[in-house]
């Protein structure tokens, strides 16, 4: 099957169009991403400006032209943290379909966290089993553990990068008052995502989407964005440290063009930073495996499950609920 993904997230937009094989193997075809901040404004006015929809249907208009010329056989897209809070999300998602075909779906954040899983598992080295994985996205911040033989544990905190840098950080560069505050309010999600675990001593900690991958290029002084490098990176708190004390001592204009740093992130990277660094300090992890796969690739795995098996349920989730124990008993879900 040849499918294709349009995540519509907070800050940035991304399409993969990948052949799935029988054996469940992805084979990328076409993949693009685009920096459109949707969710520009959404936190204090819980309205999508009228100027950040056109940037994001722009995009997609284009994105519908690559999809009809690859021939898909099926295509997901998916909106995440900026129009699930938007008030105007219906006019947008009929625009949306009126001028550019797409149905888009507005999932929650453990239905985000579910699907991002698949894709995070799908490149792991061999071996690693035991798992926790931080997405970092504009809008929302996702904790996910995942144990073989267990339910996974997830959190959805809106604690996004888009959203922190508007609420919290005024400042070019960011005050230390500013950044105490951030830090403060990551570690009191952390710490509540932390009370429903009993330890993380056999867990992988792994993170995904544009923070981290952006933080792994920075640290390799990448010129160019290349995948084979950032995937699978061991990204240090020692380094993550460094490059997050190098980005606040600079303006936006400053950090602009820095080697690893893709364009239009200047301002919301120094969120992203103190997010990661507050949650590897908080739960005392000392390295973070990159991974380049997420939503974009457990949603095309996730359709190609749908397509086999279109009665299948799916398994959903749990959401932690103060049991305190390593696994989370499927009975105890609704």
């Amino acid at each position: 099957m040849i499918l294709a993904a349009v995540d519509i997230g907070t800050l940035t937009c991304r399409l993969l169009i990948a052949k799935i094989s029988d054996e469940n193997e992805l084979t990328e075809i076409c993949s693009d991403r685009r920096i459109s901040r949707l969710g520009e404004g959404v936190d204090q006015h819980r309205l999508l400006q009228p100027a950040a929809m056109q940037r994001v249907i722009d995009v997609l208009r284009e994105w519908r032209r690559t999809i009809d010329h690859y021939a898909v056989d099926r295509e997901t897209a998916v909106a995440t943290s900026a129009v699930r809070d938007a008030g105007n999300r219906n006019e947008f998602l009929a625009t949306v379909k009126r001028e550019t075909g797409f149905d888009v779906e507005v999932i929650a954040g453990e239905e985000e966290a579910r699907r991002t899983l698949l894709g995070i598992r799908s490149g792991l080295p061999k071996g690693i089993l035991n798992i926790l994985a931080l997405d970092i996205g504009g809008g929302s911040t996702e904790f996910i553990l995942d144990r073989p033989s267990c339910v996974p544990v997830v959190r959805s905190f809106d604690i996004g990068v888009v959203r922190l840098t508007e609420r919290v950080l005024r400042h070019d560069p960011p005050t230390p008052e500013e950044v105490g505050a951030e830090r403060r309010l990551v570690r009191a999600h952390a710490l509540d995502f932390q009370a429903h675990l009993r330890d993380l001593n056999s867990v992988t900690f792994t993170g995904t989407a544009g923070t981290i991958t952006t933080l792994a290029a920075m640290a390799q002084r990448l010129s160019t964005y290349d995948s084979v490098r950032v995937h699978n990176f061991p990204l240090s708190l020692a380094i993550i440290k460094e490059l997050e004390r190098t980005l606040l001592a600079k303006t936006r204009d400053e950090r602009r063009g820095a080697p690893g740093l893709e364009a239009g992130r200047e301002d919301v990277i120094v969120a992203g930073a103190i997010i990661l660094s507050t949650v590897m300090e908080t739960l005392r992890l000392t390295a973070c495996l990159v991974s380049d796969r997420g939503l974009r690739e457990g949603m095309l795995f996730d359709l190609a499950a749908r397509l086999r098996q279109p009665s299948c349920r799916t398994v959903k989730p749990a959401v932690v609920s103060g049991t305190g124990s390593d696994c989370v008993d499927s009975s105890d879900l609704s």
